[in-house]
């Protein structure tokens, strides 16, 4: 059993839920969640300072992790790539612990893929200025991208369901896409990305899929994972950058 301390702002549930589910129970999830005033970009940066983060994690059982997950692509957006690596080497380094998250994890995917291009499918919840961060997050790390929001979906988090999520693929997407990226820790998606790796031959990725991956492979785990996406059934091709 491997056991991840999951740091996040958002009150939807998301890697609690999917991470162990993907792995089947052999990785536990244990939730500390960061108060914030609001989600806009601005409050989510208060949510990212060094004492911040670290009050929330001593809110975790003592001794219990193997790693520690941040979980909130809209805050990495917000604080741009740089300050998601700054973020990630920080906790690393005051926890002595390794340290995934779903941002830097997606852009570690697309470059072991050798894919310079995703489209990004933000859930209903996620407005304009977040899109708009989100694109400039993924050119920053060299990576081209589009990106749509999925609004035929539930906007409450808690009521979508992979369908949703494959009708509106089956409506929107194409073969030509090259790698879609489906963020949004709360946005429960990583039940479709199988069906939708076969519609569309494209690599897919979903935020709690490539913190899962990250986790592994920061904490050395072997654990080979059927019925998510090629990310985690197949090893990874080439050199990754990692955030180790």
């Amino acid at each position: 059993m491997t056991t991840v301390g999951v740091l996040t702002p958002h009150t939807a549930p998301g890697p609690e839920l999917e991470i162990p589910t993907m792995s089947s129970g052999r990785v536990d999830v244990l939730v500390s969640r960061i108060p914030v005033r609001g989600g806009a970009p601005e409050q989510l940066r208060e949510g990212t300072t060094p004492s911040t983060l670290d009050e929330a994690a001593a809110r975790l059982p003592a001794g219990r992790f193997d790693a520690l997950a941040y979980a909130s692509t809209s805050s990495g957006y917000a604080i741009g790539a740089a300050g998601e690596r700054e973020l990630v080497t920080g906790l690393r380094d005051r926890w002595h612990l390794p340290v995934a998250s779903s941002g830097l994890a997606a852009v570690d995917a697309l470059h072991a893929y050798g894919i310079g291009r995703v489209t990004l499918v933000h859930p209903p919840w996620f407005d304009r200025a977040a899109g708009e961060l989100g694109v400039s997050y993924f050119r920053a790390q060299g990576v081209e991208a589009v990106e749509t929001r999925a609004d035929s979906v539930p906007a409450d988090p808690s009521q979508v369901r992979p369908g949703h999520v494959r009708d509106w693929v089956a409506d929107h997407l194409d073969d030509r896409v090259e790698a879609v990226f489906f963020g949004g820790n709360g946005f429960r998606v990583a039940g479709a990305v199988d069906d939708i790796e076969r519609r569309t031959g494209a690599l897919v990725l979903a935020a709690n899929q490539v913190l899962l991956w990250a986790v592994l492979r920061a904490t050395r785990t072997a654990l080979p994972i059927t019925g998510y996406g090629r990310l985690l059934r197949e090893p990874s091709p080439g050199t990754v950058p990692t955030s180790r």
